[in-house]
Parts: structure tokens; C-alpha cells; sequence
């Protein structure tokens, strides 16, 4: 209720009523009105800040947002588990297969190298969450190229050890001659006495001697060069190229039992022992060659023989006796 005002008339003795003036009732009008918009500005922008009066639709758009970052925090934490493990298969492959295929490391900035010249997220930029968006999609794209460096080193790797087994299987790995086939090893590689003029002579090779027509067996995977009796001493011979500069010689045998051009395998059958071009008595002269030197063929018997009996090839083959050949 309105308070009445009242003031003391001097003059008549008495209290009369106070009547405000109209300027100052629409003063007083004016004001509450503004102050009842100032008032109900603010409310309705703190309630428009607030969710007690979200739509339907604003609610459910705010379900949304809140999912897609529950998704973006799943994603992350995926893509840092995705990186532990391209971490760890980059170690192994620079540590472990790379080192014993002897190939070089691929270096850490080649791996972890961005991506250059134009901005490739400008179309990501402008949004509520575009910084998140970016960086989750650079993430991805750099994850995707150390998948792309990985996948290709990892075929590089599988030739390696392709090559590798190739190399394992064309190596003269094991002796032509059969222990059980041998009379004895008569001669080794380095300096020995000639048969025929008896001056100290190098012995290129190892003589296996054994009665005439004994196999002799190629030693590793190969291509027949030569099979001919076209080389002086050697008699009837066969050269075979293991490839990765290894080549092997096999001289005075009786026959043959390839051809040139013919292909071979570790353990076939190729020729057989003789008695042909300057040779004193039935043996196999057997000869290996890398990169076009000829070197000691006892490092090369690791295939066929114990431990026990290549100690004692090694100890016939490095007496200074006299060859064969």
C-alpha cells in the first residue's frame, strides 16, 4: 500500500496531506520500467548461459557434442597405443632385422617427418573444434606415413632375407665327396710338393682321393659354366657359378653327369671321379673361388661334417705332403 505523507500547516494549525507533483510520478514510472527491463535483460541472459531453458533439440545437440568428444578422447588414446606399437616394430626393425640383413637404419626424421608446403587443414579451420580436429588429423597422417615407411621397409626386408636364403643355399656348404666314398684326403690347400717335378708348389685347391667312378656331389645351388677338358692339368672338368661371386671346380673326373647351362642343386649328382689331365693317381681336385680368387675350400664343410671330422680333415689338410695333381 502506498504510505500517505503528510506535512504541518503553520497557518491553520493543522497536518495536510502531501500531493507529489505529476512530473515526478512519471519519473518515478519511468524508472521502474527501466529497471524492470535491466533486470529482466539480465535474467534472460543468464538463463540463455544456462540449460534450464535449452530446446529439445539444443539438448539433444548438446548430447551430440558431448559423445564426439568422447569419441575424439577414445580416438586419442587409440592413436597413442598405435604409436607405442609402430615405436616398438621401428626399434626391432632398425635394431634387429636391418642390422642382420646389413642394411642401414632409416633414420628417426625420415620416420618422423611432417608434411610440408601448403596448409593441407585449411578446411578444417573456422570451427568450434578445429584445433582438435587439425591436430587429430595430423596425427593420423604422419601415424599413416610411418605405416607407409614401415610396410615398405618391411618388403625391403623380406627380399633381404629372400636373397639371404638364396645366398645360404648357393655357398659351397658341404663336401663333393661323400666320407664313406673316400680313400683318403690326400692333399690340402697352400704349399705342397709337385708329383712330377717335386718342387714346392702352391696347391690351389683340396685332393679327395677315392676309387674312380665315386660321385661328386655340387656343394651349393648353381649354374654349370664349363664342363669340358679344355684346361691344361684339369682333364675333364666342371666349373660351377653359385652366383654372389662364389665359384667351384671339380678336375679329373672320369664323367660327367651335367651339361653347361644346366642348373643345379646342393647334393645333386654331377660327374664322377677320374683319373684325366696331370693327375697321378684317381681323386677329385676341388677348387673354390670368390670374387675371382681362389681360396681354401676346408671353410667351406660346415653342412656336411661333425665337428669331430673336420678337425681331422683340418689336420690332413695341413700337412706339407705332397698333391696329387
Amino acid at each position: 500500500m502506498h504510505k500517505v505523507k503528510y506535512y504541518y500547516d503553520p497557518d491553520t494549525l493543522s497536518y495536510r496531506k502531501i500531493e507529489p507533483k505529476k512530473s515526478r510520478k512519471y519519473r518515478n514510472l519511468f524508472l521502474f520500467i527501466l529497471g524492470s527491463a535491466l533486470f529482466g535483460f539480465l535474467a534472460l541472459i543468464i538463463l540463455l548461459n544456462t540449460s534450464w531453458l535449452n530446446t529439445p533439440k539444443e539438448l539433444s545437440l548438446e548430447r551430440e557434442v558431448k559423445n564426439y568428444e568422447l569419441q575424439f578422447d577414445i580416438l586419442d588414446r587409440k592413436m597413442d597405443q598405435i604409436e607405442q606399437v609402430l615405436t616398438n616394430m621401428e626399434d626391432r626393425d632398425n635394431n634387429i632385422y636391418r642390422l642382420y640383413f646389413e642394411a642401414n637404419p632409416i633414420p628417426e626424421e625420415q620416420r618422423r617427418a611432417g608434411f610440408g608446403g601448403v596448409n593441407r587443414y585449411k578446411s578444417l579451420e573456422g570451427f568450434n573444434y578445429s584445433e582438435i580436429i587439425i591436430n587429430a588429423t595430423k596425427r593420423l597422417d604422419i601415424i599413416q606415413k610411418q605405416m607407409v615407411i614401415q610396410s615398405k621397409s618391411l618388403d625391403e626386408i623380406a627380399k633381404l632375407a629372400e636373397e639371404k636364403e638364396k645366398l645360404l643355399a648357393s655357398i659351397p656348404a658341404i663336401q663333393p665327396v661323400r666320407n664313406e666314398d673316400l680313400t683318403r684326403m690326400a692333399s690340402g690347400f697352400g704349399w705342397r710338393s709337385d708329383p712330377f717335378t717335386k718342387a714346392r708348389k702352391m696347391h690351389w685347391g683340396m685332393d679327395f682321393t677315392a676309387p674312380r667312378g665315386v660321385p661328386i656331389y655340387a656343394p651349393g645351388d648353381g649354374k654349370v659354366i664349363r664342363a669340358d677338358n679344355k684346361s691344361s692339368g684339369y682333364g675333364k672338368h666342371i666349373r660351377v657359378d653359385h652366383g654372389y661371386g662364389y665359384m667351384s671346380l671339380y678336375a679329373h673326373l672320369s664323367r660327367y653327369n651335367v651339361s653347361v647351362g644346366q642348373k643345379v642343386k646342393r647334393g645333386d649328382l654331377i660327374g664322377f671321379v677320374g683319373n684325366t689331365g696331370r693327375s697321378q693317381a684317381p681323386h677329385l681336385h676341388y677348387e673354390v673361388w670368390k670374387d675371382g680368387e681362389r681360396i681354401n675350400p676346408i671353410n667351406f664343410y660346415y653342412g656336411s661334417l661333425t665337428a669331430e671330422e673336420f678337425e681331422n680333415m683340418l689336420k690332413f689338410a695341413n700337412q706339407e705332403n705332397q698333391s696329387l695333381d
